[in-house]
């Protein structure tokens, strides 16, 4: 008799085999039951899929590989959950590492709210790297910002776990973000408007290990910029988008003073600060070189990853070519 599937592991990969390698061992690692879930890896066009690297793990739990032309996260995690067979579709990172007992926590959560998009808790796993550790602190106050304010959480597609067939009513991460940059904030805030409820899982646990350097640790908040300001045009087909308050950004660059005991705080305020700058620098690069049209007003994307765009998707189609010039900046995913 067989088993009927839980959970569908979703990870995305481009031109990363070496933390991929580490990503997919910790798969293999999980405290679950192995005929109850699935890996599914999905090489986003990388040129050179790793078949080595799952090989470190085939014979020890189910792993897929698919491997499709370059289009960015949003429409490798529409690929994949294309090919899930599970009940629930557990989304993370090429470059993250879950811990042994996250499925079975994703689980537990599930069995009290079934419907829910639920998300677990990130950490750095990189605390020594400054770059790394200011990165998640500005996503983690991100996150509570937006809770805090009634807007509903914004849960990281690196640790992100849903009931498939909602996914799919809402045909997935909206794939006009070619970049990791706004695609998992666009589908939480629309999977709130379409009567979705979301709960959080702290003991659902992510370690995220993202080495940065100062040029990289840039490109990457100049590419947030740029994935904010396709969020906002967005948001304008369902009225204005209201504006972040001054204190937002104060709180935000001095959040290392209260929520964090590390001895380099006065250097993180400082590299809070130069996010900021590079985030607005990128959403003033995409402001200036905007499509002429605006998005279509369903937010749901182009539909399934490969689909050929549908009549009436110009604004769309506008807003998909501006993130892939976008994209030639951007090296990997997050």
């Amino acid at each position: 008799m067989t088993v009927p599937l839980t959970f569908s592991i979703v990870v995305p990969t481009y031109r990363r085999p070496d933390r991929l390698a580490a990503c997919v061992e910790s798969l293999a690692a999980l405290d679950y039951p192995r005929e109850r879930f699935q890996i599914i890896v999905v090489d986003d066009g990388s040129g050179n899929p790793p078949e080595s690297e799952l090989a470190r793990v085939r014979g020890h739990v189910g792993v897929t590989l698919v491997v499709r032309p370059h289009g960015g996260p949003a429409a490798a995690r529409n690929t994949g959950a294309a090919h899930a067979q599970g009940h629930y579709l557990a989304f993370t990172d090429d470059d993250c590492m879950p811990d042994r007992g996250w499925l079975g926590a994703l689980e537990a959560r599930f069995a009290v709210v079934p419907d829910h998009a639920v998300g677990g808790r990130t950490v750095n796993a990189l605390p020594d790297n400054p770059y790394s550790t200011a990165s998640q602190l500005l996503v983690d106050y991100f996150s509570a910002w937006h809770l805090e304010r009634g807007d509903g959480p914004f849960f990281p597609s690196s640790n992100l776990a849903v009931p498939a067939d909602r996914f799919r009513k809402l045909d997935g991460f909206h794939q006009g973000f070619a970049l990791a940059a706004g695609e998992d904030r666009e589908f939480c805030h629309r999977w709130a408007r379409a009567g979705g409820r979301m709960s959080y899982a702290p003991e659902a646990v992510v370690r995220h290990a993202h080495p940065l350097t100062l040029r990289s640790f840039w490109r990457q908040h100049f590419i947030y910029g740029c994935g904010a300001f396709q969020f906002h045009r967005l948001l304008r087909s369902e009225g204005r988008p209201r504006a972040n308050p001054l204190s937002f950004y104060l709180g935000l660059i001095g959040c290392p003073l209260h929520r964090t005991q590390d001895r380099r705080r006065r250097l993180l305020v400082g590299l809070l600060a130069l996010a900021q700058a590079a985030t607005a620098a990128g959403y003033s690069r995409e402001w200036l070189r905007q499509a002429p049209r605006e998005p279509s007003r369903r937010g749901a994307g182009e539909g399934p990853a490969g689909s050929t765009p549908q009549p009436g998707c110009s604004g769309r189609k506008a807003l998909f070519r501006s993130a892939k010039q976008t994209a030639k900046t951007g090296e990997g995913f997050r």
